[in-house]
């Protein structure tokens, strides 16, 4: 028989300490990660509530602007703050978001609006922003 066929002498305390040093060094780089994933998830769901707000905004002004039996007022206005459970007061897990409308009359035409809502929240001036043009349909009248 040969001799190396036989050698069973099994794993030593160097291959170990290797082992194990590699396995601390990817659950450090795990955990390295943790930070940037936290903010992203609370980023994204700053942006989510502001986008159902968002859109929310701009259907509610389109629906009035499409009526022929509303008046349409131009201008800007701002609600500070506005929260995504749609109540007046804020809810548990709630964020005031501020939500500045804009509305404009379309170039010359006298049928048409150019309605701009900005949603933003506390550490976020900028926000999002959509801007959509609006025109009167006589589908739509309703007293």
């Amino acid at each position: 028989m040969s001799r190396t066929a036989c050698n069973n002498r099994g794993i030593t305390i160097v291959e170990v300490l290797i082992t194990l040093f590699l396995t601390a060094v990817g659950i450090l780089a795990l955990l390295s990660m943790q930070p940037t994933s936290w903010n992203a998830a609370g980023r994204s769901d700053f942006m989510g509530r502001a986008a159902g707000i968002l859109q929310s905004e701009l259907e509610r002004n389109e629906l009035q602007i499409m009526n022929p039996a509303l008046s349409v007022t131009t201008g800007t206005t701002v609600q500070n703050p506005r929260y995504a459970s749609s109540q007046s007061a804020q809810q548990t897990g709630d964020v005031p978001f501020i939500v500045t409308t804009t509305i404009a009359q379309f170039g010359t035409t006298t049928n048409a609006w150019t309605v701009t809502v900005q949603v933003t929240w506390p550490g976020n001036a900028r926000g999002i922003q959509e801007t959509m043009i609006v025109s009167r349909q006589e589908y739509f009248r309703q007293s």
